[in-house]
């Protein structure tokens, strides 16, 4: 029998991976990194607009100021800024206030590279031992990214959110965790994820999608390390649920609105409704198998019931949307991606009404919610999952092993293929 010579199995090699000849990387990720770069350079100049909570908090925590310490969320209610958040600001303090922004900017447009690659990840191990063509997912998370990378360039950079940045960056690690089958490490990025904005419990359904008997030590995992966040401000300060009742004005543009809230600031049961619909939604989707739409799901509900209408919230709708698109089904194009980004970002540039912007808002959040929910889906077909929901385990309906990530088999021997999106 002929083997294939070591040229041709390499130039097999790249041509199936995407790889650049010669080079360790692949060809999307050098698309999406100038994607960034370019983004990060026009926004860059105008950037920075929150980025003073993040250093007032972080000082206020840690430099033992009037009012900081464990008593920091009882006087500043409004630094709605997780602990985890403040302490990863305090990387950028010894630094020029403006150039420790430049770099807290550049960091957070790289998680999102990292994210793009991890949710790739996260499809290749969800669709391991499927015969997914995998040059096909690699496009596919091409076309969702270049729709994500904007949205996320306006929390990371224009606004500079540490705190939603890394309550999504741990959210994706989750979800990667995930499909991969471990329980500890989906408990500890959540719980990372919520010490960082408190509205990430929202992607708490996550831990359902594990098999049944790895719940309980995902969830001790999640509560131990919420409760040595969030407790020591909390037991010793009675002041500090002053926190949990902050309001912020009732914007025209809202879909609030549209659902006949008219009170001018956050209602006192917006919050916890907007918890409960979230936890509500993700579950639902789990108990249908489609635990990919978890994070979409609770952007929703954050953005149905939230009263502003920060441009940086639909950085989350977008992690959502590319989580569903590259992971929850196989379409070449990711239409979810896009029509979130023309929807609630393009709007508000070419929508001159509020009113409408509120309706557009609306309308995504029902419609994008009723597809991943009711419309009828296939489980990738040739494996047998380990996860509820479809969570991939790599295992083969015969019950052996699926093939290791990154090969198949050649009539010329055994040739590596990158699974990897």
């Amino acid at each position: 029998m002929r083997t294939a010579s070591p040229a041709r199995a390499t130039g097999d090699y790249e041509a199936a991976t995407g790889r650049i000849a010669g080079l360790p990387v692949r060809r999307h990720h050098v698309l999406l990194v100038a994607w960034t770069v370019l983004w990060f350079l026009l926004v860059e100049p105008s950037g920075g607009v929150s980025w003073h909570y993040l250093r007032q908090g972080e000082q206020l925590l840690f430099d033992q100021q009037p009012g900081g310490g464990l008593s920091l969320y009882a006087h500043h209610p409004e630094l709605q800024i997780g602990p985890v958040s403040l302490a990863a600001a305090g990387l950028f303090g010894p630094f020029p206030e403006h150039v420790g922004q430049v770099l807290a900017e550049a960091t957070m447009s790289a998680l999102g590279l990292v994210m793009l690659v991890l949710v790739g990840r996260t499809a290749a191990w969800y669709y391991l031992g499927t015969g997914t063509n995998h040059r096909r997912l690699q496009q596919r998370l091409l076309v969702a990214g270049l729709a994500f990378i904007p949205m996320w360039v306006e929390v990371s950079v224009r606004f500079a959110h540490l705190d939603d940045v890394l309550a999504l960056f741990f959210t994706t690690l989750a979800a990667y965790a995930l499909s991969r089958g471990r329980p500890t490490a989906v408990g500890v990025y959540l719980a990372l994820a919520v010490d960082s904005k408190p509205w990430a419990l929202s992607f708490v359904p996550l831990i359902l999608a594990l098999p049944r008997p790895q719940w309980r030590r995902a969830a001790l995992w999640l509560c131990a390390l919420v409760a040595v966040a969030w407790l020591p401000f909390y037991l010793g300060t009675d002041g500090s649920f002053a926190a949990a009742r902050f309001t912020i004005p009732n914007q025209a543009a809202s879909s609030l609105r549209w659902l006949g809230v008219s009170d001018p600031a956050t209602p006192w049961w917006d919050r916890p409704a907007q918890a409960a619909l979230g936890l509500g939604l993700g579950t639902a989707a789990v108990l249908r198998g489609r635990w990919p739409a978890v994070v979409l799901l609770g952007a929703n509900a954050r953005i149905l019931f939230d009263p502003s209408v920060y441009t940086y919230y639909t950085a989350s709708i977008l992690l959502g949307t590319l989580l569903w698109d590259a992971v929850g089904q196989k379409r070449l194009v990711p239409w979810w991606s896009w029509i979130a980004l023309a929807a609630l970002y393009g709007g508000t540039l070419v929508i001159p009404s509020d009113s409408v912007c509120g309706l557009v808002r609306l309308a995504f959040v029902v419609l994008s919610t009723a597809y991943v929910l009711l419309r009828p889906a296939k489980r990738p077909r040739g494996r047998r999952t380990g996860t509820r929901g479809g969570g991939t385990r790599g295992v083969t309906r015969s019950g052996t092993r699926g093939p290791e990530p990154g090969r198949r088999s050649t009539g010329a021997g055994r040739v590596p293929v990158g699974t990897r999106g």
